[in-house]
């Protein structure tokens, strides 16, 4: 089993910045693809970033391109979400996602990871 937690949501005004944390624990040796998704109320959860093992494949949903920067310390077993000139439309509460299968490739499907944090709250306010 591999548990996560993030931290470093807030409240921020829009053109602000803000660093997501997912750290990584128990069976960390296992290598893992992660991702982020994002989700706001009565919305289903929205696909953000992913990046895989190595760090050498991310993506992006296409809203969050050029903002967003996807990264990962795989010594301090944490995952990054760098989010500048942030929107209020990116007001969510964010997720961080892992899977060990297919670890080399990223994958934007919700479906395909079988880990998840507990969520942290961001909220862009204009």
């Amino acid at each position: 089993q591999v548990q996560l937690v993030e931290s470093g949501g807030g409240l921020v005004q829009a053109g602000g910045s803000l660093r997501l944390s997912c750290a990584a624990s128990g069976r960390t040796s296992s290598r893992l693809s992660m991702g982020w998704f994002r989700q706001t109320p009565g919305k289903e959860r929205e696909f953000v970033a992913a990046i895989s093992w190595g760090g050498s494949s991310t993506y992006y949903t296409d809203s969050v391109k050029g903002r967003f920067t996807i990264s990962r310390d795989n010594a301090k077993n944490t995952l990054y979400l760098q989010m500048s000139s942030l929107k209020p439309e990116d007001t969510a509460v964010y997720y961080c996602a892992g899977r060990t299968l297919s670890a080399l490739v990223v994958s934007t499907q919700e479906s395909s990871y079988p880990y998840w944090g507990q969520g942290t709250q961001v909220t862009v306010s204009s």
